[in-house]
């Protein structure tokens, strides 16, 4: 067994298994998959051995050429995304995968979702304890998934992010690549179902800062319930509870109402992103 074989995924087996075993049921060979898939016979014999996952793209058509469409394919390809994120936060995506609001407060960090790939780079790639170069593409790849979030059409998600001043003026890899960063948050920043705001440093001097208490996110689930998501040292936590929710809720719409509006916000990125170029 390869070193690839020993490291898939459970969900990367699982799939690999069962186009081998559907595809030997109707007699065909890797070659004639491919052709009817519309991929190479190689590309099908590297899905069943682990060497390659599937894309969403081939799920679909193996979807299509096993089961007339029906998603029996597709829907391991939203389990299958979970394979390059952190353990801690596999349970906070696959909620972010379906959700209808997604409201962030960050003070830190670029949010996640909303980060580049030289800006993900920079940070996952200086994490302590040090990862190896399999592990920071892996993660790098699973944070830069996460962005078909915005493309999402059923249904289209509203996405609120408040970031700290701070986060457009600490620098994680080049000035170019923060430059880059703060271009991409403008340009999505402009989406009708995205809103971005941007908390000033001077925020607090009167001792009013909504945000002293850390990053969070708010989401509405497809169900309509809300949870609230903290993260802290490589720790995630996940709250239900109804009364800690609007307690976050409350504090969450303090901050927006702190923040600039999302035209001052929009003018604020591009001063900052000009100062980096």
């Amino acid at each position: 067994m390869t070193r690839a074989n020993r490291s898939a995924s459970p969900t990367f087996q699982y799939c690999a298994e069962m186009v081998r075993k559907l595809r030997e049921a109707r007699g065909w060979s890797q070659e004639e998959l491919g052709r009817r898939a519309g991929y190479t016979g190689a590309a099908i014999s590297a899905l069943e051995t682990l060497k390659q996952p599937p894309t969403e793209v081939m799920l679909a058509k193996l979807d299509q050429v096993f089961f007339d469409g029906q998603g029996i394919f597709t829907l391991a390809g939203k389990f299958l995304a979970l394979d390059h994120l952190p353990s801690f936060f596999k349970d906070y995506a696959l909620i972010e995968q379906d959700a209808l609001t997604i409201s962030s407060y960050q003070p830190f960090t670029m949010d996640g979702v909303f980060q580049t790939e030289q800006y993900a780079r920079a940070i996952i790639g200086g994490a302590y304890p040090a990862l190896t170069e399999e592990e920071i593409n892996a993660y790098v790849n699973g944070r830069l998934a996460r962005a078909a979030l915005f493309d999402r059409k059923n249904p289209i998600p509203h996405i609120d992010l408040i970031l700290e001043e701070a986060v457009l003026r600490r620098q994680f890899g080049t000035r170019e690549a923060m430059a880059l960063q703060l271009l991409h948050l403008l340009e999505l920043s402009k989406r009708p179902n995205v809103c971005v705001q941007i908390l000033r440093m001077d925020q607090g001097q009167t001792g009013e800062h909504a945000g002293v208490d850390g990053p969070m996110k708010l989401l509405e689930k497809s169900d309509h319930k809300q949870v609230v998501y903290l993260e802290v040292q490589r720790r995630g936590l996940l709250i239900s509870q109804p009364e800690e929710v609007s307690e976050m809720a409350q504090r969450h719409m303090m901050l927006r109402a702190q923040a600039l509006n999302r035209y001052e916000s929009r003018n604020f990125i591009e001063k900052v992103a000009a100062e980096w170029q």
